[in-house]
């Protein structure tokens, strides 16, 4: 079995106490994320970061120390990666030429559905692991490969603490009104509820904004986390309050290739009518819908806002419209508005949809400043604007990076 070795003073200081390296993997059905951290006084420090795409044909890999400078160099040319086991072989090989003394002590993973029952990280073991693959069927296009992950990771990490960092965890403080829908009794108790997704970039957000502007963070707070992936958290004194996913990952806001909100009758009719089986509706819900959907053209945002397609503009409208909708929602829960926090790949890039989404909140008492907008600044409302509105790169790695330590060092 493949190990790395340890020889730097971190490493050995590792072999001697509770420190060392941590691996965090967010695994995907044809990717795998990565990040190596060092264990300091100080907390995780970051070492190198990067993905493994293209599992199953030709891979791409890429790391990135954290001034930016390559690391992989052409380390992926001619391989053939198969699965999450043969990435996590190529993310080895990489870790020993580019951090040969290197320890790695425990290898932290993004799980995204936890549950009724796991309400915070958690060590890894084969109980822990049945009980997260009989969530699969409530994500589906996460939760197996989540798990593929950590079966790569025991068996290339045998020695290494393994530990799950859930996407719904930072949600399980809302109110019973806020995670229940309105079904008997006891589908509730048996765990059909509002879980809430992102729960890991919120949880970054949150603390990151705690040590920028802790007054904001003190109040309410809606974050915009706008991705392939989308949804909002309304906080309130850094708790979640209320989120647009619910039971699924495929409810509240049009995503790139999700639906977003939609009529349970719809599901019904396809069923009843359309005659569509569950895999049909499946994969229409998940995969065939979103802004792909309806521009019929792409997913991914970048290129509608680049087409002069009517389809396209009204894909953009219509994902924008959704966003406001449910801003105006996120503020109800939580009595009011302080702080408008846009992350994500849409939300820190398309000043575009920032600036559509932020337009027309004056009864909020939001002003949108368009020069800091278009200009990326990491405040984009104005000097009088009652609510603050921030764009911040979100950091899910760091946030298990740091669950790891945390949990890895108490054991």
């Amino acid at each position: 079995m493949d190990q790395i070795v340890a020889e730097s003073p971190e490493a050995r200081e590792a072999m001697a106490g509770r420190s060392g390296h941590i691996l965090t993997l967010n695994a995907g059905s044809s990717s795998i994320k990565f990040a190596l951290f060092v264990i300091g006084k100080g907390g995780p420090g970051e070492l190198m970061r990067g993905q493994v795409e293209g599992l199953g044909a030709e891979p791409r890999l890429t790391a990135v120390a954290p001034d930016g400078s390559d690391l992989a160099g052409d380390l992926a040319d001619g391989e053939t990666v198969a699965d999450h086991a043969d990435a996590l072989g190529l993310i080895l090989r990489l870790l020993r030429v580019c951090f040969p003394d290197a320890t790695v002590r425990a290898v932290g993973h993004r799980v995204v559905h936890g549950g009724v029952d796991f309400a915070e990280p958690v060590r890894l073991d084969e109980t822990v692991v049945a009980a997260l693959e009989g969530l699969v069927p409530l994500a589906p296009l996460h939760q197996p490969h989540n798990l593929a992950g950590v079966r790569a990771a025991t068996l290339r990490f045998p020695d290494a603490a393994q530990i799950a960092c859930f996407d719904t965890a930072f949600h399980r403080s809302h109110p019973w009104v806020n995670d229940t829908f309105a079904l008997p009794r006891a589908f509730y108790e048996e765990g059909i509820r509002r879980y809430g997704f992102h729960g890991l970039s919120y949880e970054y957000l949150t603390e990151e904004m705690t040590r920028r502007a802790p007054h904001h963070a003190a109040g309410r707070m809606v974050v915009a986390h706008l991705g392939n992936g989308a949804s909002l958290c309304a906080i309130r004194d850094g708790r979640s309050v209320g989120s647009t996913m619910g039971f699924t990952a495929l409810d509240g806001l049009p995503m790139g290739t999700r639906c977003g909100q939609l009529d349970p009758g719809v599901v019904l009719y396809l069923m009843g009518e359309k005659g569509l089986s569950h895999d049909e509706i499946t994969a229409l819900l998940y995969k065939e819908s979103g802004l792909r959907g309806l521009s019929g053209l792409s997913h991914d945002m970048r290129v509608l806002e680049g087409s002069d397609d009517p389809a396209a503009r009204q894909a953009v409208a219509y994902f924008v419209t959704r966003i406001k909708r449910e801003i105006g929602a996120m503020a109800a829960l939580i009595g009011g508005l302080d702080a408008l926090v846009f992350s994500g790949g849409i939300g820190e890039h398309s000043a575009g949809v920032r600036g559509q989404v932020a337009s027309g909140f004056d009864w909020l008492g939001l002003d949108l400043d368009h020069e800091r907008n278009m200009a990326g600044a990491e405040v984009i409302s104005t000097d009088r604007s009652r609510v603050r509105v921030f764009v911040l790169p979100t950091d899910e790695e760091r946030m298990i990076a740091r669950h790891t330590a945390r949990l890895f060092g108490s054991g």
